[in-house]
């Protein structure tokens, strides 16, 4: 299970046991914040995307959304995200699971900066019923991602 691989990831830097599992439903922002007992807007939450033949995940904070301008701008295509079943085989982890750590080679990961305006967020860890407590710093070291970038709207 993409959980495990996870965790093994995580067990590099002495942190499996931070890696959270639930008897309920996380794989969406609404359930991962009942489950967490927190705002969704501290999910964060990881979109999945094809631009050409490269696969693209963007974590960004559970109440964001994709700013088709901003995003065109940034990889100069629309924006198309992944089919359900091109998930697991492209990225390694399934619907509801997606994160940006144990991912297959080649995948390229970006944070958003709606992350920034929190202390912590809490990312999936490859299962449908995880997450992990994150700072940002955290996240930024432990998702290897290639960069920050801006291709988010808030809500009003």
């Amino acid at each position: 299970m993409a959980i495990d691989v996870v965790k093994k990831y995580f067990s590099q830097y002495g942190l499996e046991d931070k890696v959270q599992e639930f008897e309920v439903s996380s794989a969406t922002v609404e359930l991962a914040a009942q489950a967490l007992q927190c705002e969704g807007a501290r999910i964060a939450k990881t979109l999945s995307f094809k631009v050409d033949e490269r696969v693209v995940l963007i974590v960004t904070a559970g109440d964001a959304k994709v700013n088709n301008s901003k995003y065109k701008l940034k990889f100069g295509k629309k924006a198309k995200m992944l089919e359900h079943d091109e998930l697991e085989p492209l990225v390694g982890h399934a619907v509801g699971g997606v994160c940006p750590f144990g991912v297959k080679a080649g995948v390229e990961v970006y944070l958003d900066e709606s992350l920034k305006r929190f202390e912590t967020v809490f990312p999936a860890c490859g299962s449908a019923n995880s997450a992990i407590e994150l700072t940002i710093p955290e996240l930024d070291k432990y998702s290897n991602n290639l960069s920050w970038i801006d291709v988010c709207k808030l809500p009003e």
